[in-house]
């Protein structure tokens, strides 16, 4: 079974490496910013509570080989700088590989969330692990869309996910 993990890969400004428990305070500011689960419901408040829950769904992807996040550290400072990866979801009952990007608030539009999926697209089809990849964007998520139709991605469908409403954006090999 394939885990579609990219550690120790890299683009022009950032290192994939695997997510540690060390990296929770890096990354607690994430869960801090109200405005990173602004469009996402049934995320726990206390950001504590929520980052915990993130990293343990994530180390918990790791062991069941279900893809994974990668932790994205700047090659210039190795500061963490968001997450991204390719995750096995399961939407309207079929199984997708997903472009999943989060990245900490002070370096918001500065282009990592762009550069982080597009090397996740490029490795995905490199390794033929999927005909076509996809992300899962709530509806009012407008930043994220960009990113995505940057991507080469289209709209494919929307539907609900995890009690959200989302649209489906894809990109076929």
């Amino acid at each position: 079974m394939l885990d579609y993990v990219m550690f120790n890969k890299e683009s022009e400004r950032l290192l994939f490496k695997k997510v540690t428990q060390s990296d929770f305070e890096s990354w607690l500011p994430f869960h801090q910013e109200p405005l990173s689960s602004q469009y996402w419901s049934g995320i726990p408040k206390d950001p504590i509570t929520a980052c915990k829950e993130q990293f343990s769904r994530m180390f918990e992807r790791y062991e069941e080989q279900s893809g994974g996040m990668n932790a994205l550290f700047s090659k210039e400072t190795n500061k963490l700088i968001g997450l991204a990866g390719l995750l096995v979801q399961h939407v309207n009952n079929k199984e997708e590989l997903e472009i999943g990007y989060s990245i900490l608030p002070e370096y918001w539009r500065q282009g990592y969330a762009f550069e982080a999926a597009k090397k996740c697209k490029e490795v995905a089809f490199e390794n033929k692990w999927a005909d076509s990849l996809i992300s899962i964007i709530q509806v009012n998520n407008i930043p994220s869309q960009k990113i995505a139709l940057k991507n080469g991605m289209y709209i494919d469908f929307s539907t609900t996910y995890k009690d959200n409403p989302v649209r489906i954006f894809r990109i076929k090999v």
